[in-house]
């Protein structure tokens, strides 16, 4: 009767036997290739024999000394240590059937479902199903249980013998056939763990045969493996038997076991190296990141430090719009840069604690301080730039003013005193009448009068060039020079005027006849040409004003000019009066000469004509102030615009910031709860940006019309800037700190309570409520939770929590020191011992034990920065693992 299950295979142990599919080739066509028949005739014969040689039985032939069963159960009997039913000793069939079957159930119950092998074919001597059933046992004793790195039975054998056959050359195992062919393979697994048995370096590629002879040689007399495969069969079959080379290659793995050991220890030197490498990379970066941050600090603060004003106002502007491109363009980068570089200095610090590592110490000058303290300097001088630009910009526009003032009353000053040395230095009175001595004595008068209604001008012609001078105007020699001239000018004016009177009054005692009238004319006429004059210079006056209620002063000041203008109006009549009672005295009197006033210059038609001016001013006057009082009104909805998108963004950035504060406070929730809280916040501030930009706008737009303050709100755009870039900062680095929080409790096996509970307490001794605890509240926490604190023993754990000694303990460093003693993290003593298995028990290790041991990459860097070994007995070149072992965690100074 024929057993027979006609399902895939499986194992109880919960692997799934995807090398058991194999059995579908039988299926398909019920042959087999006759030169892997005959592989495996002689592998699976070799096998059975190298088993039960342990019995004292031997076969010959695999399908007929199986066929009554007998021997199969003495084969399972010895592989698996355990008693099988007792055999059935008839020689008739179905005694020979019943043995097989006991055979066949053993093989079951250890896991294994047999497809499409039954007794009836083993006992018949079927070749198939023999060999097939024989590769089933294999599998299960021998191969089955093979695991490496997570793989197990044909997988973990391949990967097994890559792993040791990864460093020889010409080797490249990728299946279990062609790729040992050449025989090098076999060769390479008997070095590997047996280097005394063989020679490596002398073994040739293109000799196979010799390659497989001397493996098979070795591994039958040195090894206990039985000669499985034949050398000439591998070599003439284009892809050997695959079931054969893993039967021969699992002997091998066995008689090997115990080096796996050694491997182990290789993966954890791997493990800490490349941890340490890692490491290593990211202190790189940060050296490169901090390098350049500092150099762009370098090179930008003397620029905002240079505080040389140009002369004109449009060069300043230029300076202005190059500050502004850097605020926008050139700075935000940075500080982005900025808050990455201090990102990424907080995971390397995390990363290290976790590995057991010393802190980084950034190169000198690098350090997260340095770079906030050359920032702060670089703000400092921002500050002061833009405070510097508005405050040149503001005296430029007030030189300009004044320089301008300056020219116009040089030029009517000029105007007014050509020809007067002239006038003064002639010596008309010596043959001038009585009349004309009485006259040239009145004009002598009145310019008299018209030279101290000067005096003011020229005064202030003179303190204009003064304020030139104390506002550093850039052509200030050119002033100077021309108020000298204006001023030398002026004494010997006086000087001349003085010596004409005298010499007038002198020659009045001779000649008595004056003319009245035209005496009264110059008296009168001069004073009213004076206002006249000063009139319209007050009417041409440019203003510069910057609110409404300066410009309303204009306005006011210039109505009470114009409520003089008709008692100015009588004064012209009167003195045209005078004129032209002149003029009615001559009618009247027939006095037929040629009247010339010879006691003033000013004449009738001069004094309409700069009447007529004067009241053309004064409606342009008029407009000139309308013009600006509008001016002001924009600039006063400029200011209300400002600021009532300041008095929202104000508080909308305070309102964020308290936010993100209550979010890292919180204990209710998971890390994840409260990354996704920032998360969603950071998304908030981001989608706010296009406001800060409009008010940007809108603060360009006030600027360029020279409005400096605000009455209607407290914010400057410089808090706005400050509050925005701090926002953006503080979201950065509260997200920072809660992934390095989720980062430890990952790599520390804290659960949420205990999350919340460490934060419950920190919360509590955390008295300002500013996310850290000062040196007494970190002290009185440690006294609640039990600590035993004498001064030595606080003075250390400060040390661990506090390593830059700022009197304050972070969230994150008591979250360290909570777990630091619970952390399941690599010792430098586990190192050292993993080492030591590698070098033989040998308190050095040379450097082709770690060629052969370890992965090239992590050879290499071994060898490279391992020390010589200074003990006795050492051979030259052995290196000290143990001193390079206790620096990777800071334990020595190497």
């Amino acid at each position: 009767m024929m057993t027979q299950v006609e399902t895939m295979v499986h194992y109880d142990n919960g692997y799934e036997d995807e090398y058991m599919m194999q059995e579908e080739e039988w299926d398909r066509d019920m042959l087999l290739d006759p030169a892997w028949e005959q592989q495996q005739r002689k592998t699976f014969t070799a096998w059975c024999n190298s088993h039960l040689r342990k019995a004292g039985v031997q076969i010959e032939n695999i399908e007929e000394d199986f066929r009554n069963g007998l021997k199969l159960m003495l084969l399972l009997e010895v592989i698996s240590g355990e008693r099988l039913p007792k055999p059935d000793r008839g020689k008739m069939r179905f005694h020979k059937i019943a043995n097989v079957n006991k055979a066949l159930d053993f093989i079951t119950s250890k896991g294994v479902k047999l497809v499409s092998i039954g007794a009836e074919e083993i006992v018949d001597g079927n070749v198939k199903m023999t060999l097939g059933m024989i590769w089933t046992i294999i599998l299960r004793f021998a191969i089955q249980d093979i695991s490496v790195e997570e793989t197990s039975a044909k997988e973990g054998l391949l990967l097994w013998c890559q792993r040791k056959t990864a460093p020889y050359r010409n080797v490249n195992v990728q299946n279990f056939h062609v790729s040992w062919k050449d025989g090098l393979a076999f060769c390479a697994l008997i070095h590997r763990h047996r280097p005394d048995l063989l020679d490596y370096s002398k073994l040739n590629k293109d000799d196979p045969l010799g390659n497989l002879n001397l493996a098979f040689d070795i591994a039958e007399k040195h090894l206990d493996i039985p000669k499985m495969l034949d050398a000439e069969d591998i070599i003439n079959t284009p892809k050997p038997d695959e079931r054969a080379i893993m039967t021969y290659v699992s002997c091998f793995y066995h008689a090997f076991a115990g080096a796996e050991q050694a491997e182990t220890a290789a993966n954890r030197i791997c493990k800490v190296l490349g941890v340490n490498q890692e490491n290593e990379k990211l202190m790189e970066e940060y050296e490169r990141l901090a390098s350049e941050l500092l150099e762009w600090i370098r090179r930008t603060t003397p620029w905002l430090e240079n505080r040389t004003p140009e002369k004109t106002m449009a060069e300043m502007q230029r300076k202005l719009e190059d500050f502004r491109d850097y605020r926008r363009q050139h700075k935000p980068p940075k500080v982005q840069e900025k808050c990455q570089l201090e990102i990424n200095f907080n995971t390397l610090q995390t990363k290290l604690r976790i590995s057991n590592r010393p802190a980084f110490m950034p190169s000198e000058g690098k350090m997260v301080s340095d770079i906030a303290s050359a920032w702060q300097g670089l703000e400092q001088a921002e500050k002061g730039y833009e405070e510097w630009l508005l405050t040149e910009i503001r005296r430029l526009e007030r030189v300009d003013h004044l320089a301008e003032k300056f020219r116009q009353k040089a030029t009517n000053h000029e105007n007014w005193a050509s020809g007067k040395e002239l006038f003064l230095s002639q010596k008309d009175y010596e043959t001038a009448t009585l009349t004309e001595i009485r006259a040239l004595l009145r004009k002598h008068e009145a310019f008299e009068s018209d030279l101290a209604a000067h005096q003011d001008r020229v005064e202030q012609i003179a303190a204009i060039a003064q304020e030139l001078n104390e506002l550093d105007y850039h052509d200030v020699a050119a002033v100077n020079q021309r108020c000298q001239s204006i001023c030398d000018l002026w004494d010997k004016l006086g000087t001349l005027t003085q010596k004409r009177r005298e010499a007038l009054e002198r020659t009045e005692k001779l000649l008595e006849t004056i003319d009245q009238l035209f005496l009264e004319f110059a008296k009168r006429s001069a004073p009213f040409n004076n206002w006249m004059e000063g009139a319209m210079e007050d009417l041409q006056d440019m203003f510069i004003v910057h609110t409404i209620e300066e410009v309303q002063s204009l306005i006011a000041a210039h109505e009470q000019f114009k409520a003089t203008l008709p008692e100015a109006d009588s004064e012209r009549q009167a003195i045209l009066g005078i004129h032209n009672e002149v003029q009615k005295i001559s009618q009247s009197y027939g006095i037929k000469a040629s009247f010339i006033n010879s006691y003033s210059t000013i004449t009738t038609e001069e004094l309409l004509n700069k009447w007529e001016k004067v009241k053309k001013l004064v409606p342009q006057r008029d407009s000139a102030l309308q013009e600006e009082m509008a001016r002001q009104h924009a600039n006063e909805r400029l200011r209300r615009q400002f600021a009532a998108q300041a008095n929202l963004i104000g508080p909308w950035i305070q309102t964020r910031m308290e936010e993100i504060g209550r979010c890292s406070l919180e204990i209710g929730g998971t890390l994840e709860d409260q990354m996704t809280q920032l998360k969603q916040i950071e998304h908030v501030i981001v989608a706010y940006k296009p406001n800060i930009d409009k008010l940007e706008g809108d603060h360009q737009l006030i600027q360029e019309s020279l409005v400096f303050d605000n009455k209607h709100t407290n914010y400057t755009m410089e808090h706005i800037r400050v509050g925005w870039e701090l926002l953006l900062t503080t979201i950065a680095r509260t997200i920072n700190e809660i992934e390095t929080q989720i980062l430890t409790r990952d790599a520390k096996g804290i659960s949420q309570q205990q999350m919340n509970e460490f934060r419950s307490s920190f919360n509590h001794f955390d008295r300002k409520k500013n996310g850290a605890m000062e040196t007494d509240d970190f002290r009185a926490c440690l006294i609640s939770m039990g600590y035993d604190l004498g001064e030595v023993e606080f003075a250390r754990i400060m040390m661990l929590v506090d390593p830059n000694a700022t009197g304050i303990v972070s969230f994150q460093s008591f979250i360290d020191f909570m777990t630091r003693e619970t952390a399941d993290t690599d010792t430098a003593e586990q190192v050292v011992a993993s080492f030591r298995i590698l070098a033989a028990d040998k308190p050095y290790i040379l450097v082709e034990e770690l060629r052969r041991e370890l992965p090239p990459e992590q050879a290499e860097y071994c060898i490279m920065r391992m020390p010589p070994y200074a003990g006795h007995g050492a051979p030259p070149g052995a290196l000290d693992y143990t001193a390079f072992s206790t620096a990777l965690y800071g334990e020595s100074d190497l």
